[in-house]
């Protein structure tokens, strides 16, 4: 079992924290630190968790193996470098960096320090989710078209002028950094690279000063189109549907998926529930423990990053990003 630390005990570090503590035989939360330390106390005591002032408590302390980062993405590359510096594994929460420079930065002092990074794209564990993927790369639907997704929230309407993601240095691109990367993450598992990007992004509805409707079109390097949109202010919603010329598959929601192939009729299987914040932290502990990689490469999270900042300078120019 793997022994970690939290910096961030927000409503997210707590979702972390719920789904493994007193659950998991691979991973516990012995100690934590987060910016409001007086919110967290009454949990921390619950817990089990020794609640403490700064990251660099967490650091020195040589009981700890790892520390998760559930913290604002603006201090990911000084919070990861960090931890790597100390020789404690990480697991950090998305998105990794809103530059490709500061992802590549961090990655290689993860590299230098020959530590684990794990990434929490939790989707990525979902049945649906793997077996979408499989259908795609086994050519099940054929020749791959064309490949929409969509995830939207209400969150945006919710937010308060004091909120840490209630500005455009944290939450450009509206949704993006929130949502939309989850779906990011998703289209380049499927399809690989995006090559070019174009968005547009705009506030229609929110009290504070971020954007709420933010879509775009992609091009893959295997030149496959898409596209994308998230709407931070309407009900939740996940979609993911791949278009071939033998058929489409289509996600809707985290347990249902919905195949039409040509000449037959559509097919819904509807899969099992799953712990996906237990899921991830357990691959990492697993990656840790040196029994199997963690299944997102770093390669996909540069590229991940690159493509974040592609769509946030398109949302600002109106102009078509190339990768």
């Amino acid at each position: 079992m793997i022994n970690a630390g939290i910096v961030g005990l927000g409503r997210w570090g707590r979702i972390l924290v719920d789904s493994v503590q007193g659950k998991s035989d691979l991973v516990r939360v012995s100690a934590g630190c987060t910016g409001r330390r007086a919110k967290a106390e009454d949990y921390c005591t619950e817990k089990g968790i020794d609640l403490r002032d700064t990251l660099d408590d967490l650091l020195n302390d040589d009981s700890l193996d790892a520390v998760i980062l559930a913290t604002p993405h603006g201090q990911h590359r000084d919070q990861v470098i960090a931890v790597a510096e100390a020789g404690k594994q990480i697991f950090i929460e998305k998105p990794f960096a809103l530059t490709k420079a500061d992802a590549e930065a961090a990655l290689a002092a993860c590299g230098k320090a020959n530590v684990v990074c794990a990434i929490g794209h939790n989707r990525r564990f979902l049945p649906c989710m793997a077996k979408l993927r499989d259908m795609t790369n086994a050519g099940d639907l054929g020749n791959v078209l064309h490949i929409e997704a969509q995830f939207h929230a209400d969150g945006g309407l919710n937010y308060t002028q004091d909120h840490w993601r209630a500005s455009d240095a944290e939450s450009p691109a509206g949704g993006m950094t929130g949502l939309g990367i989850h779906s990011l993450d998703a289209l380049i598992s499927f399809l690989g690279p995006i090559t070019e990007v174009t968005a547009i992004s705009e506030r229609r509805a929110t009290s504070v000063p971020i954007d709420d409707t933010t879509f775009m079109t992609f091009r893959f390097e295997r030149g496959f189109t898409g596209y994308f949109s998230t709407c931070f202010a309407t009900p939740r919603d996940w979609r993911i549907q791949v278009l071939g010329d033998k058929g489409w598959a289509e996600m809707r929601g985290h347990e249902r998926l919905t195949t039409s192939m040509r000449g037959g009729s559509e097919n819904v299987t509807v899969f099992d529930p799953v712990d996906i914040e237990r899921a991830e932290l357990e691959a990492f502990a697993r990656a840790v423990s040196g029994n199997e990689p963690y299944p997102i490469p770093w390669s996909d999270i540069i590229h991940a990053t690159a493509v974040l900042e592609a769509i946030i300078t398109s949302a600002k120019t109106g102009m078509m990003v190339k990768l």
